[in-house]
C-alpha cells in the first residue's frame, strides 16, 4: 500500500526504493505492488528497472493477468521500447482504452505515426487522451496538416478539447505556417475558454510568428495579464525570425525592466537576431553579459549562434577561433554553422575541414554531404561532385526536395521543384513565363550560379526558373484577390535568383509577399527584402 501511496503522490524514486528493500527483506510483491512500481518506471522513463520488474514476474512464475500486462505494455511503450510492447499487447484480449492509448503514445514519441494510427483506427473506444496522443504524434512529426484534419473530426464527433490537445493543434497550425487557419485556431480557443491560460497565450504568439503576423503576435502579448520568461522569450524570437533585431533586442532590454530574468533560451533568440541582421557587437556584448551578469554558462546552442554570427559577417578565421577554445567539444550543430558560412562565401578548403568534422560525428549527416557537394559545385569542381554523389548514391542519401506551400480559400496547396502535377499546372507555368518576361524588362536575368549541377546554361535557365517557390507566387497571382498578399511557407533556403526575382515581382506587380524559409521570414514590399540581402 505504501508503495502504491508513493506513486500516486508522484514519488517515483522512493516506490522504486521501497520496492528494493522489499526484495532484500525477501518480502514477496503482489501484482498491486507490481503494477504501481511498473507505473513509476513508465512516469521515470526508467526501463532498465522495468525490465528487472518483468524478470521478476517470470522469475516468481507471478500470472500475468490483465492488470499486470496493462500495466507492462504502458512501461514498455513509455520508455519507447516498442517492440517489446507490442509484443506483449499483441497477446492482450480484449485492448482496453488505456493500453491502446500508451501504444499511441509510445510509437508517437518515436515518430513511428503510421504505427501509431494503426492502433488509433482498430481502437473500438477512443477517449480524448487517445486523440489528443494522435493529433500529437502528427504536430510532433511533422505532418501538421493530419493533426488539424484530425482535429477537424474531434470536433464534428462534439469532442471538447483540453489544455494539452490545443497546445499541439496551436503547434500544428505554427509548422504549417499558414495565417487563416491561425486566425481561426485563435477565434476557437477564446471561444472555448482557453484565452486566459499562460500557456495558450505563449503558444499563440509562438503561432503567429512562425505564421508571418507580428502584428498578432505582438497583440496576443499586448493582451496578456500575466507574462513569464517563456511570454517574453516568445516575442524576442518572434522579432528575430522576421529579421527585426531592433525590436527584439528592444523586448530584451523590457523584459530585464520588468525584472524578468532571461534564461539560456531567450540568449539564444537575442544572439540569433543579432545574426540575422549583422549585428556583430551586439552579439557579442551580448554573449558576454550571459556569462558576467546573468551567470548563465554558454551550452553549444549559444556558441552556435556565435559562429553563425561571425560566418555570416565573414568573419571566419574568429568563428574558427570561438570553435577551437569551446570548453568542450563542438558538436554537429557548430560544425554545420561553421560549414553554412563557408558556403555563403565560397571558402572551399574550410568548407571540406569542417564538412569532415561533422562526417566523423555523424558518418550518415545527409546534410554535410550535401552541403560539401554544393560548396563543390559553386566551385565548379564537377568531378569531386561527382563523387560525392556517388557515395550519397551508395549510402541512400539524397538532397531534400524543394518544396514550398501557399493557402487560398481555406486550401494548401503544394509545390515541388518543376512540380507539374497540379490541375493548373499549364496556366501556372504560362504565367510563370508571363512574369519572366515582365521581369526581364526590369533588368531580370536568371542567376544560374544557384543551380549546382554540371548542366548547359539553357538547362540551368530552366532548373532555376522551376524552384517551387516561384510556382507557388505563379499560383497565388492567379488565383488571388487582386492587391493581396502572397504567403509562402518554403522548407529550405530561399536562393538568390529567387530573392531577387521576389523582389523585383513585389515591385512590379505591386505586391505584398511574405515567404518563410527554412530559417527566417523575408517581407518582399516595393521591391526590397526586410532582410536587407542579408540572409
Amino acid at each position: 500500500m505504501v508503495v502504491n501511496s508513493y506513486c500516486q503522490s508522484e514519488l517515483f524514486d522512493d516506490a522504486l526504493e521501497l520496492f528494493e528493500e522489499m526484495k532484500r527483506a525477501n518480502i514477496e510483491a503482489d501484482k498491486f505492488v507490481l503494477s504501481g512500481i511498473l507505473s513509476a518506471c513508465a512516469r521515470a522513463g526508467n526501463l532498465d528497472c522495468g525490465k528487472a520488474i518483468h524478470d521478476y514476474i517470470i522469475q516468481k512464475e507471478l500470472v500475468i493477468d490483465a492488470h499486470l500486462r496493462c500495466a507492462l505494455v504502458t512501461m514498455y511503450a513509455s520508455c519507447g521500447c516498442m517492440d517489446m510492447a507490442q509484443q506483449l499487447y499483441d497477446q492482450m484480449k480484449p485492448k482496453n482504452v488505456v493500453v491502446s492509448t500508451a501504444m499511441v503514445s509510445g510509437y508517437s514519441r518515436l515518430g513511428r505515426v503510421k504505427d501509431a494510427r494503426l492502433i488509433f483506427d482498430q481502437m473500438v473506444e477512443k477517449d480524448l487522451v487517445s486523440w489528443s496522443a494522435m493529433i500529437s504524434g502528427y504536430a510532433e512529426s511533422d505532418q501538421p496538416q493530419e493533426a488539424l484534419r484530425l482535429f477537424k473530426e474531434l470536433q464534428i464527433l462534439g469532442i471538447r478539447p483540453d489544455q494539452v490537445t490545443m497546445l499541439s493543434v496551436i503547434s500544428a497550425c505554427a509548422n504549417l505556417g499558414v495565417l487563416d487557419k491561425a486566425k481561426w485556431i485563435h477565434v476557437y480557443a477564446d471561444k472555448n475558454g482557453f484565452g486566459g491560460s499562460l500557456r495558450i497565450n505563449n503558444a499563440l504568439i509562438d503561432m503567429y510568428a512562425k505564421c508571418g503576423s507580428l502584428e498578432r503576435a505582438r497583440n496576443v502579448f499586448g493582451k496578456m495579464t500575466s507574462r513569464n520568461v517563456i511570454s517574453w522569450t516568445g516575442m524576442i524570437n518572434a522579432f528575430a525570425i522576421h529579421g527585426d533585431a531592433n525590436n527584439a533586442l528592444r523586448y530584451f532590454q523590457k523584459m530585464k525592466e520588468a525584472r524578468v530574468e532571461p534564461n539560456g533560451v531567450t540568449f539564444v533568440g537575442v544572439l540569433y537576431a543579432c545574426s540575422h541582421a549583422g549585428l556583430v557587437e551586439d552579439g557579442r556584448k551580448i554573449f558576454a553579459s550571459m556569462i558576467n551578469e546573468h551567470n548563465i554558462t554558454p551550452k553549444h546552442e549559444h556558441y552556435g549562434c556565435m559562429v553563425d554570427l561571425l560566418g555570416r559577417a565573414n568573419l571566419l578565421r574568429e568563428a574558427v577561433e570561438i570553435v577551437e577554445t569551446m570548453p568542450f567539444a563542438p558538436n554537429v550543430v557548430i560544425w554545420g554553422s561553421l560549414m553554412s558560412a563557408c558556403q555563403i562565401h565560397g571558402e572551399t578548403e574550410l568548407g571540406e575541414f569542417t564538412a569532415k568534422r561533422v562526417l566523423e560525428l555523424e558518418p550518415d549527416h545527409d546534410g554535410a554531404l550535401v552541403l560539401l557537394s554544393n560548396i563543390y559545385a559553386k566551385e565548379r569542381k564537377w568531378q569531386n561532385v561527382g563523387d560525392l554523389r556517388q557515395l550519397m548514391k551508395e549510402r541512400g542519401i539524397s538532397k531534400e526536395r524543394g518544396c514550398s506551400r501557399i493557402e487560398l480559400n481555406n486550401e494548401v496547396h503544394e509545390f515541388l521543384v518543376a512540380d507539374r502535377n497540379h490541375k493548373q499546372a499549364y496556366e501556372i507555368y504560362e504565367k510563370l513565363n508571363e512574369v519572366v518576361c515582365r521581369l526581364k524588362l526590369d533588368g531580370y536575368a536568371p542567376n544560374t550560379g544557384c543551380v549546382l549541377v554540371d548542366l548547359e546554361e539553357e538547362e540551368k535557365r530552366e532548373v532555376v526558373l522551376w524552384h517551387s517557390e516561384k510556382l507557388a507566387l505563379c499560383y497565388g497571382l492567379i488565383n488571388g484577390a487582386k492587391g493581396s498578399c502572397i504567403r509562402i511557407v518554403k522548407n529550405l533556403r530561399v536562393c538568390e535568383d529567387c530573392h531577387t526575382f521576389l523582389k523585383l515581382v513585389s515591385k512590379v506587380y505591386r505586391r505584398e509577399i511574405i515567404v518563410r524559409d527554412r530559417t527566417r521570414f523575408h517581407h518582399y514590399r516595393d521591391g526590397v527584402c526586410s532582410c536587407r540581402d542579408y540572409w
